[in-house]
């Protein structure tokens, strides 16, 4: 089995340390949805000051390790759109697409410690049997050719305490399930690349959007894989964010060609983004600079007042 040499902060824990994270895809660019996900992150870990007077740190993370769902150029312009927008980040942004052989490095130990295999089931097969894999191909001993990978879940994790919803419970079935780790097309996970950087840039806070509830259920059964097998590491603390929608009931998103922020006019999105996380600026930031809104709105951060909401309406 091959040990993992993986460069974490030394004290990167939850009670003297907050090293939170942005992790856009470049499949298009930002917009007020995910401009409400970075600036939740963003005032969550730079209102954090430990009992050494250390503010919490904000990183930059680009998945693209899927290709065909990313947009020319749209890393640069995401990380311009942030800085626009008064979000610096405090270490140099990682890439996905330069994990590779880390992750297949977790791969290989999870095959070899009998924690993963192959599967060639398709989604059409699934979804006639209720939408629920059930370990079909366990004891298949299928090729790598044609497969995915499946992660052999021992845990089935499927509630947790959310920094903003509280107690979430997920569906059981799906978090006992063998969920894929690497797909059928070659390409890694999210489920994978997603647990093993946060584990590589040892982040403590993962704030988010709902939209990721029933994945962290996932997440939370492959940290505890991991650190019982063979790579030691803290499980985060996880937060969700309600999700902006529309009267027509979809969730402002890249796919459904949300429009844009503006980058040249940033300080009325960031005041509506404030006010959909509950925040309240006075009337009198409605004309401040952008440095003066961020500062107000870190100074002012109260997790408390996030809506304790899956959705909500913005039209």
């Amino acid at each position: 089995m091959q040990n993992l040499h993986i460069k974490r902060p030394q004290e990167a824990n939850q009670a003297s340390q907050y090293r939170g994270r942005f992790a856009p895809s470049p499949s298009g660019l930002l917009h007020f949805g995910s401009l409400i996900a970075a600036l939740a992150s963003f005032l969550d870990a730079k209102s954090f000051i430990n009992d050494h007077g250390k503010q919490g740190k904000w990183l930059i993370r680009i998945e693209d390790i899927d290709p065909p769902r990313e947009q020319q150029g749209a890393s640069t312009a995401i990380l311009t759109s942030l800085e626009a927008f008064g979000l610096h980040w405090d270490e140099t942004e990682l890439y996905q697409s330069s994990q590779s052989q880390y992750y297949r490095d977790i791969l290989s130990n999870l095959s070899e410690q009998k924690l993963s295999y192959y599967c060639q089931c398709t989604r059409a097969q699934i979804k006639a049997i209720g939408g629920i894999y059930q370990g079909h191909c366990l004891s298949a001993n299928h090729p790598p050719q044609h497969s995915a990978l499946r992660l052999v879940n021992q845990y089935g994790l499927h509630q947790f305490n959310d920094l903003f919803q509280g107690h979430v419970l997920c569906d059981k079935k799906l978090a006992d399930e063998d969920f894929i780790i690497h797909r059928k097309d070659g390409l890694f996970a999210y489920q994978l690349a997603v647990v093993a950087d946060d584990i590589a840039q040892g982040i403590t806070h993962v704030v988010r959007g709902c939209d990721l509830l029933e994945p962290t259920a996932r997440q939370l059964t492959l940290y505890q894989t991991l650190n019982n097998s063979f790579l030691k590491c803290n499980t985060p603390l996880f937060g969700h964010i309600p999700l902006a929608i529309t009267s027509d009931g979809y969730k402002l998103s890249k796919q459904n060609k949300a429009p844009a922020i503006d980058n040249d006019r940033p300080q009325p999105a960031i005041i509506a983004a404030l006010q959909f996380l509950g925040q309240s600026p006075a009337p009198e930031l409605h004309n401040a600079s952008v440095e003066e809104l961020i500062k107000w709105a870190i100074n002012n951060w109260q997790r408390g007042n996030v809506p304790k909401a899956v959705e909500i309406n913005i039209d």
